[in-house]
């Protein structure tokens, strides 16, 4: 979104008819789609082989390793994926001090959400009770606080 150059280029590629009006997006979902679609050809080629037969063989160790390809690209979309997660709360979070790096290639961002802080002034002579936003960002290593800038 940055590159300027990047995106004219992007844009004019993807309005020529070789690409049939596809998105970049689409090009590059294209190969999990097809991975999927193995699966399924094998799985049908498992029901209508010999029980016992080489070709069960075969047709089950290339299933096992294409079950096995799935599991890692499905693991590492979501890794890109918490990592995207991480770079937006960088750019978003502001820290006092620069004492925690929040990207890491361990960390993953576990749940997140906004809770409603609740201050009690007791210096007053009557209770006064007022309340502000906080969020909240629990990854599997910690748990950040955090409050939007006044």
């Amino acid at each position: 979104n940055g590159n300027a150059g990047f995106q004219q280029v992007l844009e004019r590629l993807e309005s020529d008819p070789v690409c049939q009006r596809l998105s970049l997006k689409s090009f590059l979902i294209l190969p999990f789609q097809r991975i999927t679609r193995l699966k399924l050809l094998l799985q049908n080629i498992l029901k209508r082989t010999r029980p016992g037969s080489e070709e069960e063989v075969q047709a089950t160790q290339a299933y096992d390793a294409l079950e096995k390809l799935i599991k890692d690209c499905n693991e590492n979309v979501q890794r890109m994926k918490s990592t995207e997660e991480l770079i937006y709360l960088s750019q978003k979070i502001e820290f006092e001090c620069k004492i925690f790096p929040l990207i890491s290639q361990s960390r993953r961002l576990v749940k997140r959400g906004e809770l409603t802080a609740l201050d009690f002034n007791t210096l007053s002579p009557k209770w006064k009770v007022t309340t502000r936003p906080i969020y909240l960002h629990l990854f599997n290593d910690c748990l950040l606080l955090s409050r939007p800038k006044e």
